[in-house]
């Protein structure tokens, strides 16, 4: 028994290792430019095939690094949905989408490279729909965060709310992007924590929710 432990927690070391090193790489370089052969060497790993035993494809890897945060972020947003109830104010439910990711961000330290990872995976059109199915399939309250805020602009047209909604993940993500690249090069930041970087990005995003529409034509 406590042979197979020590092996559990060796197999366990092992795997984080090697998330670790493919979330860096793979936000510093992207993820096709990264071989596994990097990821192995980068992690300690003297075995070339580390990553596909522990994980299998580049996909199936992918889908991990992201289930890897998604639990905490989830958790995150459960909290301050319950928090919020019923709520009709914008701002409470443009919260929730922005602080979960923010305060995960925090609670990772300095440096991180998850918001980079993201960016990443958003950005390519073969890895896009894996990240987009892994988020909903580990993130069930990303559900009740879009009806909320479909609920705080009944007068907005289905097709400005679908555009808007995209808007407003392009600016989470490019946001902390940006700033988890600055802490990371340790280069001045607009703003001086992640509480007050996640503040100005709701205000930003509550006005693009308010925005009048043009109609068309």
């Amino acid at each position: 028994m406590a042979g197979g432990t020590r092996r559990d927690e060796q197999v366990r070391a092992t795997r984080e290792a090697l998330l670790t090193a493919a979330e860096r790489l793979f936000a510093e370089h992207g993820v096709y430019a990264v071989g596994n052969r990097q990821i192995s060497e980068a992690a300690g790993q003297g075995n070339n095939t580390a990553v596909v035993y522990h994980f299998g494809t580049k996909a199936d890897l992918v889908r991990a690094l992201i289930r890897r945060h998604a639990e905490p972020i989830e958790a995150l947003r459960v909290r301050m949905l319950e928090g919020i109830g019923d709520s009709t104010d914008l701002r409470d439910w443009v919260d929730c989408a922005v602080r979960p990711i923010t305060g995960h961000l925090a609670d990772l330290g300095r440096p991180s490279w998850y918001a980079r990872f993201i960016a990443q995976v958003t950005a390519d059109p073969a890895l896009y729909p894996i990240a987009e199915e892994e988020f909903y399939a580990t993130s069930p309250s990303l559900y009740d965060l879009e009806a909320g805020l479909t609920r705080c602009v009944p007068e907005l047209p289905d097709p400005a709310r679908a555009e808007r909604a995209d808007m407003t993940r392009h600016l989470i993500v490019q946001m902390s992007v940006d700033r988890e690249r600055a802490l990371a090069a340790g280069t001045r930041t607009p703003s001086a924590t992640w509480h007050d970087a996640a503040t100005g990005l709701v205000d930003a995003i509550v006005a693009l929710w308010r925005a009048p529409v043009t109609p068309a034509g």
